[in-house]
């Protein structure tokens, strides 16, 4: 057309519109393409992220394979609501490859369609290969020209779908790598280097876009560890590539993250654990110029369900990584597989822990030692001190509800402990019913507000039991009080049940608390390790911390419980 005006609107007009068009979807040709920032400021940009776990990466035939919906664009909308500006899109590609290595087309499409809406929606997206980590790409050690042409096929044509979509799009190149039946770690670093270097070249040579996009590569396991660190640190280096990110994952200290050991709450030895990883990773990276990812966060223990760890522990936890993160510029992905937004309702499972989770991209919040106030019914109140994790804010007040608390008469503060009068807490816990009779809340010059439960108890009642290996369960009076972890031991002392190395057995998975029923569970796990015809002592800890004395014997598939 060669008029320069159309319906009174000019060609360039029509043309700017075209262009916008365009990249909203995701699709930009090369020179069109926006300057690309740096990747340290692409990253710090990408800061909050939010996996889109369980879904795309299921290794079924479709994504809903694993429980959850198929993916719409109002969940995306409502996702960027939540102030999240990136979102990790997991994809398994081992159920859509024919044994050529060829993508289904269908599966491919669908994933460029998710990846359209997002950036639509101005979202950075970082698109990956998921668990063909360990469904095939493992075996490299045996196959090591197979795996590697069959990845470099995989790539080859991932790399030409979305080699003109945006530069808010990143590539990752292997989801927690990890080798089985390898020589050991040398090998293993060595096997990742090639297919990172495999990859980056790939992803490079594919041209459009491609050339200066952002690419995300793990370090072994997406591991921390130093020698994997400094490995990853060390082939980027070699690159001399200025667009090129590292990523690793953080599921916490392992006893408190899935609470064995006695790893109840999160301690000094968890908060070091924390300190440790990130420290590792800046000193490596982010101190020489080079980006990070915190592709995956949150506590492994939350893949059974959210309960097995402490309310207030948990608060801690992710508190405390929300800020340490900051302090080290990196960027965080919180692992979601449905079990924290929900993917049709748009709402938060645990609001409270959401709430903290997003405080602190920004700033820090005040906790203490413990969110649970205990008052033994059998006796006379007391006061109750607790002490204030004020992390550089103020305490500013209690409150109850919208009733502030009174200073003096209902507590006092004393640098950073917090004393509740037995005269308030007689008043709070009324006719002391077992249970929470009160929520407080301890409020501080900014940051989100820290619950304290005031729970009223008595020692809680358990009672003789039989059952079978398959279905076990300790008749219990709970009583108000909190089972916090369990103790198996032999009489002669050694630890039973499975990790043996610790007599404080793993949370929810040899043992669970069931408050409605009024019954402990013993896990087929844990009975099925027993031996035979030998009494096991169980010690039960409970938060108000109590701890009652049980046993149980295992004879074939028959089990017993008694007081004594």
């Amino acid at each position: 057309m060669s008029r320069s005006f159309v319906g009174g609107r000019s060609i360039r007009w029509l043309i700017g519109s075209v262009v916008f068009a365009v990249i909203a979807a995701g699709v930009t040709p090369a020179s069109a393409e926006i300057r690309a920032r740096s990747a340290m400021a692409q990253v710090a940009a990408m800061q909050p992220g939010w996996n889109l776990g369980n879904t795309l990466d299921s290794t079924g035939s479709d994504e809903t394979s694993w429980g959850n919906p198929r993916i719409t664009e109002a969940l995306l909308d409502n996702v960027k609501a939540q102030g999240f500006k990136s979102i990790r899109l997991p994809v398994t590609w081992s159920a859509h490859l024919a044994a050529n290595g060829t993508i289904e087309t269908a599966y491919l499409d669908r994933v460029k369609e998710v990846v359209r809406w997002a950036l639509a929606r101005n979202l950075y997206v970082m698109v990956n290969i998921h668990h063909d980590s360990w469904q095939w790409i493992n075996a490299m050690p045996a196959n090591r020209t197979g795996v590697l042409n069959r990845f470099n096929t995989v790539w080859t044509q991932l790399a030409a779908a979305f080699r003109d979509f945006g530069s808010k799009l990143s590539l990752e190149s292997v989801n927690e790598p990890q080798f089985a039946g390898s020589s050991g770690q040398a090998q293993e670093i060595e096997l990742l280097n090639e297919l990172n270097a495999s990859f980056r070249d790939i992803v490079r040579r594919s041209g459009g876009n491609n050339t200066s996009r952002l690419l995300v590569l793990p370090t072994l396991h997406t591991s921390a560890d130093q020698p994997l660190v400094d490995a990853l640190a060390n082939q980027m280096r070699s690159f001399n590539d200025p667009n090129l990110a590292a990523t690793v994952h953080y599921y916490g200290y392992w006893p408190f993250s899935v609470n064995i050991a006695g790893g109840t709450r999160f301690d000094a030895t968890a908060q070091n654990d924390l300190t440790g990883y990130f420290d590792r990773v800046y000193n490596a990276f982010v101190a020489k110029g080079v980006p990070v990812i915190l592709g995956e966060y949150g506590l492994l223990g939350f893949d059974r369900h959210t309960g097995t760890i402490e309310q207030g522990e948990k608060l801690k936890f992710f508190e405390y990584l929300g800020h340490y993160a900051r302090t080290k510029k990196i960027t965080t992905m919180l692992w979601d597989n449905g079990q924290h937004f929900g993917r049709t309702s748009f709402q938060w499972k645990d609001p409270e822990l959401y709430a903290q989770i997003r405080s602190s991209w920004r700033t820090r919040s005040g906790t203490a030692f413990t969110d649970q106030v205990f008052t033994e019914r059998s006796s006379a109140i007391t006061a109750k001190t607790i002490a204030l994790n004020l992390n550089g804010t103020s305490f500013s007040g209690l409150w109850q509800g919208n009733t502030a608390l009174a200073r003096g008469r209902d507590y006092t503060v004393s640098g950073d402990q917090l004393t509740i009068t037995a005269q308030a807490l007689t008043r709070l816990s009324g006719s002391r019913q077992y249970g929470t009779n009160a929520v407080l809340t301890a409020r501080f010059s900014r940051g989100v507000p820290w619950k304290l439960n005031v729970i009223t108890y008595d020692r809680p009642v358990l009672s003789n039991a039989s059952g079978t290996t398959a279905s076990f369960a300790v008749p219990t009076n709970f009583r108000g009080d909190l089972l916090a972890t369990m103790e198996a031991k032999y009489a002669d002392g050694t630890n039973a049940g499975p990790n043996d190395w610790t007599s404080f057995k793993e949370y929810d998975s040899t043992f669970a608390p069931d408050y409605s029923a009024g019954t402990t569970v013993l896990r087929p796990d844990f009975l099925n390790t027993l031996r035979d015809n030998t009494k096991v002592t169980l010690t039960f800890h409970y938060w108000s911390g109590t701890k009652v004395t049980y046993y149980v014997t295992k004879s074939g598939s028959n089990v017993t419980g008694a007081l004594a």
